[in-house]
């Protein structure tokens, strides 16, 4: 079997290709050309992979991918994935996170249709949430140009199954975090800094909402369900998570817990870093994809806190020469 990845060098990326190369796939992996190329979270298995030049804003580069590479199965992973940039960047993100989607699904059609495709769909979709727990057919009601464009390539998604009869699937998927997440994003900001504030590298945390309420998972349990999807007799969309709910402070208390340190001490609260628009309660039921794929989460949260804590840890010792 043969794959391609776009996004491969982002979180979901780097652990979906570990999980493919593990299935014996042979995995292609689109980036963009740059000046500089950001590999760190895959130089373990890079030369177990195969590399393209594309872009998501050019179709030609997707279209000549397709045609050359010609997958068995497409995970398009690829995105502007930061929620706050898309509001100082909205026509970008649109861009990216749209258009972009159309760009590649449209290329797939032109080329062949037989190739299974996988959109990253997000539960920042549901917004300003019509129900609690969201499932497959809660209304969305996004809250911010991220959400809005992540909309748009849902249902285009759809759109292409139904009018051309790809297959293709879409994951909504609920927060997921790890080790290789982006220090953009809060979760990787809080254990960065609890490894710096235990070190005597850093003396405060500076965050947004406190109060704001996530359902957070463990990519490498998600990337699974990213390829139970696709190995199903029919497309179908699926939300992905674990059906609990946790707040900021839920995972700050955590994290500077496992280091015998309290936050109470160190966390100010910055407005700054409040959102335009906040989404407050965010919990996913994912009973369907329990139904129809088996899947379910194995990694709790209070078990991927603290292995993002001890990873950060482990990275400043390097960096101060502590064993």
């Amino acid at each position: 079997m043969r794959a391609l990845i776009t996004g491969i060098t982002g979180q979901d990326g780097s652990y979906l290709a570990e999980f493919l190369l593990e299935k014996g796939y042979d995995v292609y992996g689109m980036v963009r050309r740059s000046s500089t190329e950001n590999f760190e979270r895959i130089n373990h298995i890079k030369d177990q992979l195969n590399f393209v030049q594309g872009d998501l804003l050019d179709y030609n580069s997707l279209s000549s991918i397709i045609k050359t590479v010609n997958p068995d199965e497409v995970y398009n992973l690829a995105a502007q994935s930061f929620v706050p940039t898309s509001w100082t960047q909205p026509s970008l993100t649109a861009e990216f996170n749209a258009v972009g989607v159309t760009r590649l699904l449209e290329a797939i059609r032109d080329h062949n249709v037989k190739i299974k495709f996988y959109q990253a769909s997000s539960s920042e979709m549901f917004g300003k949430v019509r129900e609690v727990p969201q499932t497959e057919k809660t209304p969305f009601y996004p809250r911010s140009p991220y959400g809005i464009a992540k909309v748009y390539a849902h249902w285009i998604t759809v759109n292409y199954r139904e009018s051309y009869n790809i297959f293709a699937c879409s994951g909504i998927l609920f927060n997921h975090e790890s080790p290789r997440r982006g220090l953009e994003f809060v979760t990787k900001k809080i254990t960065d800094a609890v490894a710096r504030i235990k070190l005597d590298l850093a003396t405060e945390l500076r965050l947004g909402n406190l109060e704001a309420k996530r359902d957070w998972g463990y990519a490498g349990d998600y990337v699974r369900a990213m390829w139970l999807m696709l190995q199903q007799d029919e497309p179908d969309n699926y939300v992905i998570a674990t059906g609990e709910n946790h707040s900021v402070k839920e995972f700050v208390d955590i994290a500077f817990g496992h280091v015998d340190l309290d936050p109470g001490k160190y966390v100010k609260v910055d407005e700054r870093f409040l959102r335009p628009a906040e989404v407050d309660h965010l919990l996913g039921d994912s009973s369907y994809a329990l139904e129809k794929l088996g899947w379910k989460p194995e990694v709790s949260f209070e078990e991927m806190v603290k292995m993002m804590v001890d990873y950060d840890l482990e990275k400043y010792r390097k960096i101060k020469g502590i064993d």
